[in-house]
């Protein structure tokens, strides 16, 4: 699911930087294709404009120019491409134009300020007779004598949109093409080139739900290092776990001899006072000694990875192992386990019979006749997600009052000496609990006695 939602994420930002890098690609170059356009627009415009200058500037036959511009276009009328030539140092301006300008004219860019270039020609784009957009080329030429002239070339500018518009379709259908290729092949290598994560984190599902105990199979360069270092930690881990076993059993042996000389020779004593103090505190030490032991035991074998065990075997043999140990009482047992539930506890077997065993025998202790354990998983969280189960446990005696409840939970704490027992049986199941992650819970009981109702983590 996480391998899934990386590869998501990274394709999601693959494509939206794809997106945005080839938007800007095509806003640049249609610029700067738009640029060359105009370029070429102003080069022809030029061109004319030359043209014109040569034959206002020529001194043969001055009042017939211009001789040939060679665009029949000037001819046409409206056609959107015009010329004139205006002589400025006349009392009266003599305007003199292209057959196409028929009664219209050229706005003069001199006069609108517009920038001029180095040769002093200016450019820009203005409004037309017929509310054209026009191109236009200006420049004033000095003859001396022969007079000053505002002389202008105006082409279609429609042109150069339909330049600029043919190549943003192009490129829009290029890049679009483009893109769609760089997507899929986006999609193709974030979902093959995560594979190997994938199979990491599904091979530590399988390691943690107890289907496997390393990392198996071939990773790529990348990959392979994390792969021997998760299996060199799982590695370390069993080795931790079976030395903190070892050192358990080994300080167990080493204090258990020293405590039962002192409590043997303080027996030898019989009543004395001195004895009877240190048979007591013997006791006691004994007392911590087996319950950190103890504590350090479950704390080891709860580390432990990879460990499951079958819910519903071992409920079902301790049931009746129960009943056989209280059969002079006459206590039924009464076990309900979904067929199709299949629960799994994530442990291992002896801490779960260890504290079903406890529950048990505790609710037979107490029962008058009947017992009853139910096993399903947890109504905690979703559907599709069980992660948690719980093993329901009660009898039918005399129960217990909330202050009794909590009582009873402290270790050693018994409310009846009758019974036979230690005292430590509940308190151990709470401890083992806590250490699993899971909780022991002592509620009324629906048939009247008391319900001990235990949560562990499932897989």
């Amino acid at each position: 699911m996480r391998a899934n939602s990386l590869a998501l994420r990274l394709f999601l930002t693959a494509s939206a930087w794809t997106v945005v890098i080839l938007l800007v690609t095509g806003v640049i170059l249609s610029s700067l294709y738009r640029q060359a356009v105009e370029r070429a627009f102003d080069r022809r415009l030029t061109v004319y404009l030359k043209t014109i200058v040569a034959d206002v500037a020529s001194p043969d036959d001055n009042d017939k120019f211009p001789q040939s511009i060679g665009e029949p276009l000037f001819e046409l009328p409206l056609s959107g491409w015009y010329w004139h030539v205006v002589r400025l140092n006349t009392p009266k301006p003599d305007v003199r134009a292209s057959r196409s300008l028929w009664d219209g004219g050229l706005p003069q860019l001199e006069q609108l300020s517009a920038p001029s270039s180095p040769d002093g020609t200016r450019k820009a784009y203005v409004a037309g007779p017929e509310e054209q957009r026009l191109r236009i080329v200006e420049r004033t030429v000095d003859l001396g004598e022969d007079g000053r002239y505002l002389i202008a070339v105006a082409g279609d500018a429609t042109e150069i949109d339909e330049e600029t518009w043919a190549f943003d379709r192009a490129l829009v259908i290029t890049f679009g093409a483009l893109a769609m290729v760089l997507l899929f092949t986006t999609l193709f290598q974030v979902r093959f080139g995560l594979a190997p994560l994938k199979r990491i984190s599904e091979s530590l599902i399988a390691i943690r739900s107890g289907k496997s105990d390393r990392l198996t199979g071939q990773f790529p360069d990348e990959i392979a290092p994390l792969a021997r270092e998760t299996n060199a930690l799982i590695d370390a881990n069993r080795e931790i776990v079976e030395r903190a076993r070892t050192h358990v059993g080994n300080l167990a042996h080493a204090l258990k001899t020293p405590l039962s000389v002192i409590v043997n020779e303080a027996n030898t004593r019989g009543d004395d006072p001195l004895a009877v103090k240190i048979r007591e505190q013997a006791g006691i030490m004994s007392d911590q000694v087996a319950r950190h032991l103890e504590r350090a035991r479950l704390a080891a074998r709860a580390t432990a990875v990879g460990t499951v065990t079958d819910v519903q075997p071992v409920v079902i043999a301790l049931a009746r192992t129960m009943e056989k140990i209280h059969h002079a009482r006459q206590v039924a047992i009464d076990v309900d386990i979904p067929e199709t539930a299949a629960l799994r506890f994530r442990g291992e077997r002896q801490d779960l019979e260890e504290m079903v065993g406890n529950l048990v025998d505790n609710a037979c202790k107490w029962a008058r006749s009947r017992c009853a354990v139910e096993v399903a998983p947890d109504a905690g969280g979703s559907a599709a997600i069980r992660d948690k189960f719980r093993i329901v446990v009660d009898d039918d005696g005399p129960g217990l009052s909330p202050a009794e409840r909590q009582q009873v939970a402290q270790r050693g704490q018994r409310l009846d000496e009758t019974k036979p027992g230690s005292g430590l049986g509940l308190s151990i199941v709470t401890e083992l609990a806590s250490l699993y992650g899971g909780s022991l819970t002592l509620t009324k009981a629906p048939i009247g006695g008391l319900r001990a109702e235990l949560v562990l983590p499932a897989v």
